[in-house]
């Protein structure tokens, strides 16, 4: 196969390419933008396999960095733009399942490609188009499948990630992964939990914004992965559930996990909280989710939000709530609610008109426990309309608040 028009990033890489032609060594583009060319989908990063060892590599450009010089990796930084260029290498040991003990720099490029976790993944691609396919990735491509290079059970050895990433393909593509690889990841599933956190949650978290998530679910079900999976073993019926919603199809990393949440029927935002940090996720993103789980509940009473409601979503975890809510059936139009959000006297604490050295100074309060008191109750007084927010009534509104306190 020959592709006759070639993305504008391949055609920006092919200088490098062209280089290390000219010096005598091998260069490919490989990997997941070859894949994803040959399915029209756009691509990403760009990504140089070549015969050229790394020294060999350096010597030929002008600009490099070392990015991985110890698995063959070289930067080459001479047109504006980094290319990662990488040493055909083999690989043994994986005692670990997750890093091989040696790596081989190697001159054949089928050498290299053997290494490489599914048929699909394992193509190389000329500068001039021409797709090299040694392992009959195209035909799988064509069929929609996902297999193995050689023996399923020695790439998920190799690294037990590739479990994952075959069903994070199968959601991702909608493809199908052919019998031999499933039943070698059914039989290897427990090996996930070698891999660490962060890098199963990537796989877990582009599986669940897939264009055919379900696909990607009823595999995960299927071998049993889910059950070596953080917080998930005993989550069976939260992934049917999952599977039984009508089509779906999220985009935002904060609508997964809120929806996931809120099909758990997790507790409260102390569990909310208890999960995300089990799969070692940011802060931020924790604080958004339990706020947008939170609103999920206020909308599945139906009627409209009160006012303290929308102030502590904020606008990004309000537009998450409903986007959740509404593919459970019990979404409000989202409309309605970016206006009543803006219709608050405020959206920000750090909007009221009366701080706290305002208090101090009017010595309304002294410092400790009681002045935070005082602030919270004036928030809630400004948003819900109670009081409007202008210095002079706030400053009268909290004297009656202290009073009331100190009685």
């Amino acid at each position: 196969m020959i592709l006759t028009s070639l993305p504008t990033e391949f055609k920006q890489a092919k200088p490098i390419i062209d280089t290390i032609e000219a010096a005598g060594y091998e260069a490919y583009f490989v990997g997941g933008s070859v894949r994803d060319t040959i399915l029209g989908k756009p691509i990403h990063d760009v990504d140089i396999a070549t015969s050229a060892f790394p020294a060999e590599v350096k010597a030929l450009f002008k600009r490099t960095v070392d990015t991985g010089i110890e698995h063959g990796t070289v930067m080459i930084l001479d047109h504006g733009q980094g290319y990662e260029t990488t040493t055909f290498r083999t690989e043994s040991g994986y005692q670990d399942f997750r890093r091989p003990d040696e790596v081989t720099f190697v001159r054949s490029l089928k050498e290299d490609l053997k290494r490489r976790d599914f048929t699909i993944n394992a193509l190389a691609m000329r500068a001039n188009g021409e797709v090299i396919d040694l392992f009959d990735g195209l035909a799988d491509m064509s069929a929609h499948v996902i297999r193995a290079v050689g023996v399923a059970e020695d790439r998920f050895h190799e690294d037990a990630l590739r479990m994952m990433r075959a069903v994070r393909f199968a959601s991702q593509l909608g493809f199908t992964i052919e019998p031999a690889t499933e039943q070698a990841i059914a039989d290897n599933a427990q090996l996930l939990t070698k891999i660490a956190v962060e890098r199963t949650r990537v796989e877990w978290e582009k599986l669940l914004m897939g264009q055919q998530p379900v696909r990607g679910l009823q595999a995960l079900v299927k071998t049993a992965l889910y059950r070596y999976m953080p917080e998930m073993a005993d989550q069976l019926p939260m992934l049917k559930k999952l599977m039984a919603l009508p089509a779906w199809q999220l985009d935002q990393i904060e609508s997964t996990w809120t929806l996931l949440a809120w099909l758990m029927q997790l507790p409260d935002t102390a569990a909310i909280r208890q999960l995300l940090k089990a799969w070692k996720t940011s802060n931020d993103l924790i604080d958004h989710v339990t706020a947008a789980w939170t609103v999920v509940g206020a909308l599945q009473a139906g009627g409209t939000l009160a006012p303290m409601t929308l102030f502590k979503a904020g606008a990004p975890a309000l537009k998450t709530a409903n986007t959740v809510a509404n593919l459970l059936g019990f979404g409000q139009p989202q409309a309605e609610l970016d206006a009543a959000y803006a219709a608050l006297p405020i959206q920000d604490k750090h909007a009221l008109a009366l701080k706290g050295g305002d208090l101090l100074k009017q010595q309304v309060v002294q410092p400790g426990p009681m002045m935070g008191q005082v602030l919270a109750q004036l928030l809630v007084a400004v948003v819900t309309g109670k009081v409007a927010n202008e210095a002079g009534k706030l400053l009268e509104f909290a004297r009656m608040v202290a009073d009331t306190k100190s009685n």
